[in-house]
């Protein structure tokens, strides 16, 4: 059976460097590169951060059914899962990582009941902010585009089964490995054999489970909120 993982977050806040440091880590797992209809930037290289297509492109896969999901961002842009991803995965006896926006996370979550949801946060707005001018990436109105959408896009942290704050990078990359580990030791259905190790990671894993990490999410939220409302 391969299990879905699905792992969202506002930009800036270090997905892409946990993803890349998962794929590298976590064995028998495969990686979905989106579809969308941006420009590249920068170093991107086709078919290695995306599969850049035109919006015609786009909407002929659109009509051919061709996406697991698919959401437009920034009212401008496609992106989108293809669904190939998915049987390839199911084909080779991999499972499948998913760095999907909350829209697409919904979509997926519908399809796909059983998806294991991964919400990642910063610390605080102040560092969301700090990072975004760090990556030298964008201009001064599309910092704060990007960070009123975060604040929109934290709204949904509840609709997830993790949250996991990225403050430390190690940290974050254990934590982030034994919730893919942890689920996929539950889903193997082996209870006999479990060492001391496995119970580690599976203590790891639960800490970052929604129930398990409200309270210090407050003063996070709170951070945005505070901000949005001035």
């Amino acid at each position: 059976m391969t299990n879905v993982f699905i792992i969202s977050a506002p930009s800036g806040s270090g997905k892409s460097t946990l993803v890349n440091e998962i794929r590298q880590t976590v064995p028998n797992l495969s990686f979905s590169i989106s579809y969308t209809t941006r420009k590249e930037r920068g170093h991107e290289q086709n078919g290695r951060e995306y599969f850049f297509i035109s919006r015609k492109q786009f909407e002929e896969m659109i009509r051919n059914q061709e996406f697991l999901e698919y959401a437009t961002v920034f009212e401008t842009d496609y992106y989108g899962t293809a669904l190939r991803f998915l049987q390839q995965a199911e084909e080779q006896g991999c499972d499948l990582l998913l760095d999907i926006d909350v829209q697409g996370a919904a979509q997926i979550k519908h399809k796909i009941p059983d998806a294991v949801s991964i919400f990642i946060l910063p610390p605080n707005r102040i560092e969301l902010e700090k990072r975004l001018r760090e990556r030298g990436q964008d201009s001064e109105e599309k910092i704060q585009r990007r960070l009123e959408t975060a604040s929109r896009e934290i709204e949904n942290y509840d609709k997830y089964d993790y949250i996991l704050v990225n403050d430390r990078l190690d940290d974050s990359i254990q934590a982030l490995q034994s919730i893919l580990l942890a689920e996929r030791l539950k889903h193997s259905g082996v209870r006999e054999q479990r060492s001391a190790e496995d119970d580690n990671m599976l203590a790891r894993a639960e800490r970052c489970r929604l129930n398990n990490v409200r309270e210090r999410l407050q003063p996070i939220l709170a951070s945005f909120a505070t901000t949005a409302a001035r």
